[in-house]
């Protein structure tokens, strides 16, 4: 008796895309099984384009999570919007998050007409946080994602409610994701979770922590820059220190301030969150050595940018 032939192998890359806080890490975490982008309940905290890879037996899903689309008001938000646009037209699906407790607004049609001039690249619409309303609004919610998608010409491939916070259909969006990767080898080797390199991702868990709980003011002006980072030598190999030197550059003094706070309590706060979430990232006991510093206006300085890695 012949054994039927197993599926074709697929592999390629998919992309959430929505308004800023749209819950698009937070589902890029939920889909690969771990932390790999930053989740902050500030808008406009991912920055680098961060890939988490989903390996199964039957495909590779390669997820890249871009920058929030917005109208840009900086040098640096025009940056931001030009790899958002490169991004979409690069991979194999693009899935839109619209939150099911917002109505979709103007900012979710600027980035729905945007998309629509995307042709080639397969379009998914996602309900995120289904678990903040009743079967009713979510029915509304729905009806409302598709009657945006006839408006602005999108076709949508899939209308997929999900909830990242209770697992809700997480599984059924990353099948349907992977029937519409084109057939082929893996693309990166078992166990690696994000190709972003480790100081890329200590920066951003570095940041994210000095976001946290920060007024509003902050969230743009923050960059964090890796300056140095390794093993503390003359240690016993079964009790291996990881030592990060790093600078966080805001845009005023007064913003250093508010990262400072009194007497540096709010810094060490920042550095300790850091530090644990970096060793669980990372598996090793981490000596996090932290600076504030000024780069007055960077957002807007072409040559600042390029220092601080935009």
């Amino acid at each position: 008796m012949s054994t039927p032939p197993l599926d074709p192998h697929r592999s390629g890359f998919a992309c959430f895309v929505g308004r800023p806080n749209a819950g698009k890490s937070t589902l890029t975490n939920a889909i690969v099984g771990t932390k790999v982008a930053i989740t902050s309940s500030k808008p406009q905290t991912t920055r680098t384009v961060v890939r988490g890879i989903v390996h199964r037996p039957d495909a590779q899903l390669v997820l890249v999570d871009t920058p929030g689309l917005h109208k840009p008001r900086t040098l640096l938000g025009e940056r931001l919007n030009d790899l958002v646009v490169t991004t979409w037209a690069e991979v194999d699906v693009v899935a839109v998050c619209f939150p099911a407790d917002q109505k979709p607004g103007p900012g979710d049609r600027f980035l729905v007409d945007e998309l629509a001039k995307v042709r080639r690249t397969t379009k998914f619409a996602v309900a995120t946080k289904t678990d903040l309303v009743t079967p009713e609004q979510l029915g509304q919610h729905l009806l409302a994602i598709d009657r945006l998608g006839r408006e602005t010409g999108t076709e949508w491939a899939e209308i997929v409610p999900v909830s990242a916070v209770n697992g809700d259909q997480v599984q059924l969006l990353a099948d349907l994701l992977v029937t519409r990767l084109p057939e082929g080898p893996q693309l990166y080797p078992d166990g690696d979770l994000t190709d972003a390199p480790e100081e890329a991702i200590v920066a951003e868990l570095i940041r994210e922590a000095a976001l946290e709980g920060v007024r509003d003011e902050l969230p743009h002006s923050i960059a964090v820059v890796v300056e140095e980072m390794g093993l503390r030598e003359g240690r016993p190999a079964d009790k291996p220190l990881l030592e990060i030197h790093a600078n966080l550059f805001v845009e005023r003094s007064s913003q250093k301030g508010i990262v400072i706070g009194h007497k540096g309590s709010r810094l060490k706060e920042v550095g300790t969150a850091a530090r644990h979430q970096i060793t669980a990232m990372l598996g090793t006991p981490v000596y996090l050595d932290l600076h504030v510093k000024i780069a007055k206006d960077w957002q807007r300085d072409p040559k600042q940018l390029r220092r601080l890695g935009f």
